[in-house]
């Protein structure tokens, strides 16, 4: 019985660099997903959609690749080149799990919540957070977003690119004025990320939400590009501008210094 086509890899449903084998590799090395560690080329066409024969060229490209073993003839299964290369993209998940502990400290130091953002398709993404009892209106969670434009984190995270580069990321934004002290003029927003690279830090003043105020600060690589931005919340009714310049902002410089030399330990090779 022949497989059915799978319009997935069909290159006439695609553009003309699209390359049909590429995806067809990468659809048979996501099988490999932590449940599932032997495969065969059965397995893999009825899977995907693909012929029992076009399966097995694949499997044997990624084998002499070094990508997959084979065991027994039928069987193939990760290599370790395979689960090294899975690590770098995990990378991220072991520093959120190794830095909470220090998000919780400086959250009970701040009595604020405290946070750990990355950037992900133009938006502000939290990776990671300690919560206070206090309500936070935003209602931010591991996995929510925040636009760049608006945010402190966001504009740390866009703080280190070439000037071109950070403009057309805030011109393709939807720079939507969520309050009165929005800041949506893109002249004004680079006066701003400017003042980011100079400062090391960003406060969004009630742009996000009235009655709440931000200050976030990078977090560096080894070749000192920024990766992440660690931030603080707090109200605007409890804690001014002026006593965040004055009391949080020491501690966060410092925490995301901290943050940078343990960012940097999951670089090195072997982690």
């Amino acid at each position: 019985m022949s497989t059915p086509r799978d319009k997935t890899f069909d290159a006439k449903a695609r553009p003309a660099e699209w390359m049909a084998g590429l995806a067809k590799g990468l659809a048979i090395i996501e099988m490999f997903d932590g449940v599932r560690y032997t495969l065969t080329s059965a397995e893999a066409a009825r899977h995907i959609g693909i012929s029992r024969a076009t399966a097995r060229r694949c499997l044997l490209t990624l084998a002499e690749l070094g990508y997959v073993e084979r065991d027994a003839d039928q069987y193939f299964k990760p290599s370790a080149r395979l689960i090294r290369l899975s690590r770098g993209y995990t990378k991220p998940t072991s520093f959120t799990e190794a830095a909470q502990s220090m998000l919780d400290s400086m959250r009970d130091t701040l009595e604020d919540p405290v946070s750990i953002t990355m950037l992900e398709n133009d938006e502000s993404v939290f990776v990671a957070r300690a919560e206070t009892s206090r309500v936070v209106t935003t209602g931010v969670k591991v996995g929510g977003r925040l636009p760049i434009y608006c945010s402190a984190t966001g504009r740390v995270l866009i703080s280190d690119l070439p000037i071109e580069r950070a403009k057309a990321k805030l011109a393709d934004n939807d720079r939507v004025r969520r309050t009165p002290k929005t800041c949506t003029e893109l002249p004004a927003l680079l006066e701003r990320i400017d003042a980011v690279r100079h400062d090391g830090i960003a406060i969004s003043d009630e742009e996000i939400e009235l009655g709440m105020r931000a200050m976030a600060a990078p977090i560096r690589d080894t070749a000192g590009a920024v990766v992440a931005a660690l931030s603080v919340s707090t109200s605007s009714a409890r804690v001014s501008v002026e006593a965040m310049r004055a009391r949080y902002q020491p501690v966060l410089l410092a925490q995301a210094m901290k943050l940078s030399d343990l960012w940097q330990t999951f670089e090195r090779p072997g982690k």
